[in-house]
């Protein structure tokens, strides 16, 4: 995908301030394909490994550069021990980056793409957290089964069930292939992680539809805090999203909106 100016300004100026090998992560960016593999070095002490492509290096920046979740806030007075369910957890960015923040957190990551997956558990070894965070790769939908995911194969934060949204032929987008994955119901994952889960946190590109809708609202009654990006899908809004999330006893406190069918919610049990 085409990055505005502004961006790519933003991330040069980001990446000698937020890894400490920056040199070296320039040089890659540089290489592009000639360099498949990025290693990025936290100054928080994470380490990273990401296949070297745009769509797979946005979290890298989005939870290291930019704490795009909010990390103190999204915890703020949870307590010392929080559990949570991350879904839709890439190569692990959200994960490793709130575990390595909050010594307390337990983290249940699941992850539909196979590749992203095991790019997931391999960055959680290497930073040490497998006792506190674990990887399934498995998505989570509103049945129990398998679902087809549209999957560029390089860990691209924009896999989903809807494939890429907007220009196929654009600039770093890769083709899209189809792979049947194994998928559970929110409740399976809640019940999987002990069922005292206060914080969820999903990044699905659409199909956090099915993964909500699909559950019933009693299902979140222990949840305290969710915070959830919402994207475009077909015969879909915020809209109900949101009046799920009510009937849930959940509020949002905090909207980014990108546009009218793209942002991030933070909701709280108020």
């Amino acid at each position: 995908m085409r990055r505005s100016p502004a961006l790519a300004l933003r991330r040069v100026l980001q990446t000698p301030k937020t890894f400490t090998n920056f040199p070296q992560v320039f040089a890659g960016l540089i290489s592009g394909s000639k360099q498949p593999t990025l290693i990025f070095k936290i100054r928080n002490g994470v380490v990273m490994e990401c296949p070297n492509v745009a769509g797979a290096r946005v979290p890298v920046y989005e939870i290291f550069a930019e704490d795009a979740y909010r990390f103190n806030e999204l915890t703020e007075g949870l307590g010392d021990t929080i559990n949570v369910i991350d879904i839709g957890g890439q190569i692990g960015c959200f994960s490793v980056g709130l575990a390595k923040a909050h010594p307390g957190v337990r983290i249940n990551t699941y992850e539909a793409s196979p590749v992203s997956a095991a790019i997931a558990t391999g960055n959680v070894a290497r930073n040490g957290l497998a006792d506190r965070v674990t990887v399934h790769a498995t998505a989570i939908s509103d049945s129990v089964g398998e679902l087809v995911l549209e999957d560029d194969g390089s860990a691209s934060g924009l896999n989903g069930t809807h494939g890429v949204i907007g220009d196929p032929n654009a600039v770093g987008v890769v083709a899209m292939k189809s792979v049947t994955v194994p998928c559970i119901t929110f409740k399976d994952a809640l019940d999987a992680a002990g069922g005292d889960v206060a914080l969820v946190k999903i990044d699905t590109e659409g199909a956090e539809y099915p993964i909500v809708l699909g559950s019933q609202p009693e299902d979140w009654a222990g949840v305290q805090r969710v915070v959830i990006e919402y994207h475009p899908a077909p015969g879909h809004s915020w809209t109900e999203l949101e009046a799920f999330f009510t009937k849930a006893g959940l509020t949002s406190v905090r909207h980014e909106r990108v546009d009218h069918e793209l942002g991030t919610h933070w909701l709280r049990r108020v």
